[in-house]
């Protein structure tokens, strides 16, 4: 492992005036990890001052320092005992903690929590414990500090420990230790304590640190390596980025998403070093390509035996910390490693209060301050990301509004996609000279596809055709692709097995995805009744990065029987049509659809209005700066 990667990484959080601060600070004095006449120094002035000497301040010196070094991340404070280097990740408010946590910029493997003895389990140590399960952080250390304050009391330790472990219990998370502590009086701290606290027959703080486990996780993960720049050196282009997980070597051929264009590795740059055959997990590096191809920050490398999710469509956990609420449908940038992009929630499950736990279920329209949302994030182009359970540093991110960081969360449910499928090596996909911009730009319009789904006998075909009329109307380019339609040419060799049925839709989503990168908006009428099929739909068209919208057009099983345009319901009810969906096949109802009309109680009319009144944004060109 590299240098980085085998440091233990520890997040110290805590209740305002805890401790938390001091007990970092005597750390630093104890284990000799800071420079050489800092405490000399301090004191002097303390002294100057008429102060009481703080080991606080040690710590809040060190980062005045770092500060002024632009190479050193303030946040990361280094210390070693004997056994092993860590690094603390200092997070003095729970903003902060969230900023450097979910950011990925310092994955922490292990978290200490202070919690004061005078003053017990307060709202953020609540919260902060929240987060760390929230993240997947599941090395804990308790530090139960000033126990001078509450005179050494046994009673008062076991207290505060019953009730924490308690509420640690209603998360699913289990302290390793729970350690009482004066750090400023260096009980505990890197020393056994003295007689006061002789019924306490653990370990040091120091101690308990060592006997974490190391994390190495990121190395058997796969790969997975953020670009953050790319530059021209002579007549080499060196992609710059910090490997995230997994390891990379010479000869390796990368896909990088979401352009979905590949090449092979041809060296490995090191920064003042000469070149190397490997970087692994924690390693910055550099990177040549032997076919150049076009890659830019944001871009996300791989192994194309395991990619990293590509979607504009997610569910997440969200925790919110800002005054003003997280709403529906408004927009906000998104940042996912080195990856930003305008993002809006489409749907709110549920909302946990982060201190109490409480959950209410139910459609929300918005995340208060310090509540944990269950969300349905949209982003206005493909995001690449992974499930946070698998990958931590792509299955994190933030929120952020007038350049302030309001909230983070973290990615679950996501599907992979299997991109292993041999291919012919002779086939390349063809750019053509005019982009999709520039005819964006020339029809007044982005393409699209509009997806609508539903049972037969809905009303998706009636809506589809009312619906092109209305774009064309506006002088729009637009095109319905119909199921009847496409069975009688282009998938006639198709039956309505489940297997022909995913082909079925797979090949429609091809064509659409085509069709839309010429600024056309397709829209599609098909039963398309598996939830599996219509998500690698949206996949297909995000790889052609058109914009993907989905329409469930819901009417109840009876009212699609009593409608019968076509009279399928009634062969399949006597046995003439197999496989017919709703009656001896299943159709899976979308989970959260951009767009829902009930035919049952909407008019023909007022379902194209309802989906017009959130497609034409959509569709809508920026002509401040020309981008579609």
């Amino acid at each position: 492992m590299s240098e980085e990667a085998q440091r233990l990484k520890i997040v110290f959080v805590g209740h305002v005036d805890h401790g938390k601060s001091t007990l970092i600070g005597r750390i630093l004095h104890d284990t000799g990890s800071l420079p050489e006449g800092k405490v000399a120094s301090i004191q002097a002035a303390c002294s100057a001052e008429g102060m009481e000497f703080e080991y606080a301040f040690l710590l809040d010196a060190l980062l005045e320092e770092q500060a002024q070094n632009i190479t050193i991340d303030t946040t990361q404070i280094p210390f070693r005992t004997a056994l092993r280097q860590y690094v603390i990740i200092d997070a003095p408010g729970h903003k902060e903690f969230l900023k450097n946590m979910i950011t990925g910029a310092a994955n922490a493997d292990a978290a200490v929590l202070v919690i004061a003895a005078n003053e017990g389990v307060r709202e953020q140590s609540r919260r902060h414990a929240y987060l760390l399960s929230l993240l997947g952080i599941r090395q804990i250390v308790v530090v139960v500090n000033k126990m001078d304050l509450a005179k050494y009391s046994e009673n008062r330790f076991n207290e505060i420990e019953r009730e924490y472990r308690e509420f640690l219990s209603g998360l699913g998370l289990s302290a390793r230790l729970f350690i009482p502590a004066s750090a400023k009086q260096g009980a505990n701290v890197a020393k056994r304590t003295d007689a006061a606290m002789d019924w306490y027959q653990g370990g040091t703080i120091l101690e308990s640190l060592d006997q974490l486990s190391a994390v190495t996780a990121p190395l058997n993960q796969p790969l997975r390596l953020s670009v953050q720049d790319v530059y021209r050196f002579d007549e080499r282009r060196i992609i710059a980025g910090r490997v995230e997980s997994g390891a990379l070597r010479v000869g390796d051929q990368l896909v990088f998403s979401p352009a979905n264009k590949s090449s092979i590795v041809a060296t490995i740059e090191a920064w003042n070093g000469p070149p190397r055959d490997e970087a692994i997990a924690g390693d910055s590096v550099g990177i040549t390509l032997r076919e150049q191809i076009f890659v830019e920050r944001g871009h996300v490398a791989s192994h194309q035996t395991e990619t990293p999710i590509e979607t504009n469509r997610f569910n997440a956990d969200v925790f919110w910390m800002a005054e003003e609420s997280l709403q529906k449908r408004t927009s906000y940038t998104i940042r996912v490693g080195t990856q930003e992009m305008k993002c809006q929630v489409v749907v709110i499950d549920q909302v946990m209060d982060s201190s109490s736990l409480e959950i209410t279920s139910g459609e929300r329209n918005h995340v208060a301050r310090n509540e944990v949302g269950r969300v349905t994030l949209q982003t206005r182009a493909p995001l690449v990301l992974d499930n946070h359970e698998r990958i931590p540093s792509l299955g994190r991110f933030v929120l952020i509004e007038d350049s302030r960081i309001c909230g983070g969360g973290i990615v679950f449910g996501g599907v992979y996609t299997d991109r292993t499928a041999v291919k012919s090596k002779n086939i390349f996909w063809t750019e053509g000279k005019i982009t999709a911009r520039r005819r964006a730009l020339h029809n007044g319009h982005r393409g699209a596809v509009v997806w609508l789904t539903g049972l037969s006998g809905a009303g998706k075909s009636t809506i589809a055709q009312a619906l092109e009329g209305e774009l064309f109307s506006r002088a729009m380019h637009s095109y319905v692709l119909d199921g009847d339609n496409i069975r009688h040419g282009l998938n006639s060799n198709l039956g309505f097995s489940p297997d022909d049925r995913i082909e079925n839709i797979r090949r429609v989503s091809e064509v659409a995805k085509l069709m839309a990168d010429s600024g056309t908006v397709v829209i599609t009428a098909f039963i398309s009744p598996y939830r599996m099929e219509r998500r690698r739909a949206r996949e297909i068209a995000l790889e052609g990065k058109a914009e993907f919208i989905e329409v469930f057009v819901d009417a109840p099983l009876h009212v699609c029987e009593e409608r019968d345009p076509k009279s399928l319901y009634k062969k399949a009810r006597a046995g003439r049509i197999a496989d017919f969906t709703g009656v001896d096949a299943p159709y899976e109802a979308p989970e959260d659809p951009e767009i829902v009309v009930r035919t049952d109680q909407q008019s023909v009319a007022q379902s194209v209005d309802a989906i017009l009144e959130q497609l034409l944004p959509r569709l809508v060109i920026d002509h401040t700066n020309g981008n579609a």
